[in-house]
């Protein structure tokens, strides 16, 4: 099978949709938090909200993807989720009042839920279990390309229009838009739809863990201890702040980690399928690894940005290669619902590590808080290693 053939039409399109959205949500994400102390939120608020938010999008991320399975469908799935975020881009803009913007994070968040397993799944469906770190490998790359250029754009836009956060808001509704348009490209056979299965899903994905298959349930738990350990990127930031970057910088800084990302995503998840998913997986988590070392340790500026570009290496290495990895663990018919849990779960655990990455950070040290994670990880290679099964073993014997 050549290159050409393995990203085919629906994987281009797909990746464009994902593309343009990370373009919409990247270019707020760096002045979110600005723009909301601006219209009055407290820090302790804006925690709160992220919080939920985060919450509500890792709930739905596994209702949503069993939802899916349930069905037999994808797309409108994929539609109305995109559909959502790119709605709920202006609405922060349009009133200031803190139940409105509650509700549209809710919102931008639960058509991330609603989107996420379907879309992988859809993914999944595109190619063989041998070029799977390939699709999802490009898929990132192209996911990450928006999520390099919209920080650019935002941090261009208020060099010329300093302050201008409402603005920026709106005009991120632009490419939200297209990213539902360029959906409407995507086919999918018509199918009988079971409301029946409504009520019963959400229970039924918190209890897909225990009756997935094993080597699935083994690398489940390895990803949320991964997850435990893995604290929210924004302490990256707040480390390089720490060691006296200036705001600016410190965009761009997460500009260079996102252009590394999208460089580096599709060649490694070629190079993943040759060498295997697992191998690589660890292989990343050993470069996580030197980072988060690197980062306790290091106090030189330049050696900061060598580590922000190695955590790109990290990321490009591990997140489109987990769901590749899962896709082959387990039946076609259950994509949506394996790939949802993992995500929801996930979510969950992500806020209390980085509630305790906080703790941590106060109570002992920023130091503490990067060595903490890296001995962990690297106590995760060794499970990894031990525990977790080769990337088509299980998935065979269950088809």
């Amino acid at each position: 099978m050549t290159t050409k053939r393995v990203i085919n039409r629906s994987v281009w399109i797909l990746s464009w949709v994902s593309l343009c959205t990370d373009f919409a949500s990247e270019m707020l994400y760096p002045i979110m938090p600005i723009y909301l102390q601006q219209i009055g939120f407290s820090v302790a608020l804006i925690g709160l909200l992220e919080g939920l938010a985060e919450a509500i999008a890792g709930l739905s991320k596994g209702y949503f993807g069993r939802l899916s399975d349930d069905w037999k469908i994808r797309v409108p799935f994929v539609r109305w989720g995109y559909g959502l975020s790119a709605i709920s881009k202006p609405m922060m803009a349009i009133f200031t009042f803190p139940l409105w913007i509650f509700a549209a994070r809710t919102m931008d968040r639960i058509g991330k839920g609603l989107r996420t397993g379907a879309r992988d799944a859809l993914l999944s469906s595109y190619t063989m279990p041998e070029h799977k770190g390939r699709v999802f490998g490009f898929h990132r790359s192209m996911d990450t390309i928006g999520a390099f250029l919209g920080p650019l754009f935002a941090l261009l836009f208020l060099q010329f229009f300093t302050g201008a956060y409402q603005t920026l808001f709106l005009l991120a509704f632009i490419p939200g838009l297209a990213a539902v348009g360029i959906t409407f490209l995507l086919k999918e056979p018509k199918v009988d739809i079971k409301i029946k299965y409504v009520m019963s899903s959400f229970s039924a994905f918190l209890k897909y863990p225990f009756q997935s298959a094993l080597e699935y349930r083994r690398l489940l738990i390895g990803l949320l201890a991964f997850a435990l350990f893995n604290s929210s990127d924004v302490f990256l930031l707040l480390m390089l702040k720490f060691n006296g970057f200036s705001d600016s910088q410190m965009l761009m800084a997460y500009i260079f980690y996102n252009a590394i990302y999208a460089l580096s995503a599709y060649p490694l998840g070629i190079i993943g399928d040759r060498i295997g998913l697992k191998k690589m997986f660890i292989l990343g988590l050993f470069v996580f690894t030197i980072v988060y070392t690197g980062m306790a340790l290091n106090h030189n500026s330049l050696i900061f940005w060598f580590l922000m570009g190695f955590y790109g290496l990290y990321a490009a290495a591990t997140e489109g290669i987990a769901k590749a990895w899962i896709s082959n663990l387990i039946p076609t018919s259950e994509t949506a619902t394996a790939i949802g849990t993992y995500e929801a779960f996930k979510s969950l655990i992500t806020i209390g590590a980085s509630v305790l990455a906080g703790i941590i950070w106060e109570w002992v040290n920023p130091t503490a808080t990067f060595a903490l994670t890296a001995f962990g990880t690297a106590l995760l290679m060794l499970y990894f290693s031990l525990f977790t099964n080769s990337q088509h073993a299980a998935r065979l014997s269950n088809e």
